[in-house]
């Protein structure tokens, strides 16, 4: 039962599927969409330019149309037939800003090469069998049967509202009758138009649940991207462990430019750098724990680098300050101290005199502080 489960396509699509089916040209679209405002456009754009268009086709065909032999050789005939173009362009420029303008509404602006590719599975009759029997398919060919009835009843009740202007037509005046004529033509356009927006209105919210729904994945799928896009676990373990590595090993070479370290004794070790034009206060160049604590010591004996036991103040330091940060403000007081201890034992060391009592008590807040008993894991 488990398999079975995990075979259904029950979880949503991934980011990365989508991006992958958008990569390969399938994007949700609706026709019935781009239909409908295919026919508002060009109705917004006759409607704009009809007065001129007819214009133009009047002072055309009135020449074409007149049995004149000199008309064959009338030079302005070309330049009437480029005027009646020149009318159609409101047109054209509307439709063409409505087919650039309807993909954003659905699926967005796309070209893919991919969709260019030949499929060669569109030819495998098996599919084509398949896909005929479809759920879509049937969802598809209902739509078709709809949208047909119920453009046809619109149709139907325009004409049966408008029968009587329709037979009035026959006996306007001369010159009204195209006035009555054009006002019947849009009326019945736009209602067309409309009764395929009904459709579109529909058919669009329709598309983007099939698109989303074609497109789920089963709970192995899922989890077979996971490990494409994330890796395999045990390959991540072994990447982080080697990266801990090599920043150790950074940490370390950091460790004989230090000024002191700071030891509790055994347990942790952090050393300190000061540099004046980094800032006021000193930072972590380094800090470990048990094995690394004990390197970190040997590279300070090694580099003469001096070594503070402060048990409390390395507790602290070691669990409040990360490597290559400055100290809090809440601790420069302690922590001035061990450096005025440091550089007067340099002192010390280089010229002699009174040898610098150790400091033993520090100025450590009390939620800052790290009870012995606590055991501190750092990555």
């Amino acid at each position: 039962m488990a398999e079975d489960s995990d075979q259904e396509k029950t979880e949503d699509a991934s980011s990365r599927r989508l991006e992958k089916a958008r990569e390969e040209g399938d994007v949700p679209r609706s026709r019935e969409l781009v239909t409908f405002a295919s026919l508002m456009m060009i109705g917004a754009g006759l409607w704009i330019s009809i007065g001129n268009i007819i214009r133009q086709l009047n002072a055309l065909l009135t020449g074409a149309f007149a049995f004149d032999p000199e008309h064959l050789f009338n030079p302005e005939l070309p330049s009437l037939a480029q005027n009646v173009l020149i009318s159609f362009m409101p047109v054209i420029a509307i439709l063409l800003l409505g087919a650039i303008a309807t993909p954003l509404a659905i699926g967005g602006w796309l070209f893919s090469s991919n969709s260019l590719a030949p499929n060669f599975g569109r030819m495998n009759p098996i599919n084509w069998v398949s896909n005929l029997f479809s759920t879509h398919t049937l969802v598809e060919l209902i739509k078709a049967i709809a949208k047909t009835l119920l453009v046809g009843t619109i149709v139907w009740l325009v004409l049966q509202r408008q029968q009587d202007e329709v037979i009035g037509l026959l006996f306007d005046p001369m010159g009204e009758d195209g006035g009555h004529l054009a006002e019947l033509l849009w009326f019945a356009y736009f209602s067309m138009a409309g009764s395929l927006g009904i459709v579109a209105l529909i058919d669009a919210p329709y598309q983007i649940w099939h698109y989303h729904d074609k497109l789920k994945m089963t709970k192995e799928e899922i989890r077979q991207e996971s490990k494409e896009s994330e890796g395999n676990p045990q390959i991540k373990g072994r990447i982080r462990q080697q990266q801990r590595a090599m920043a150790r090993r950074r940490m370390m070479t950091q460790v004989p430019t230090a000024d002191v370290v700071i030891t509790n004794p055994t347990h942790y070790a952090v050393a300190l750098k000061y540099e004046q034009s980094r800032g006021n206060a000193p930072y972590v160049v380094a800090k470990g724990a048990g094995e690394l604590a004990a390197q970190i010591r040997k590279l300070a004996i090694s580099n003469a680098v001096p070594i503070l036991e402060a048990p409390a103040l390395a507790r602290t330091l070691f669990r409040h300050v990360e490597l290559d940060d400055q100290i809090p403000t809440e601790l420069y007081s302690a922590v001035a101290e061990v450096i005025a201890y440091v550089f007067q034992l340099k002192a010390f060391k280089a010229s002699g005199g009174p040898q610098p009592e150790t400091p033993d008590h520090f100025e450590i807040p009390e939620y800052l502080q790290v009870p012995p008993d606590v055991n501190i894991t750092i990555e």
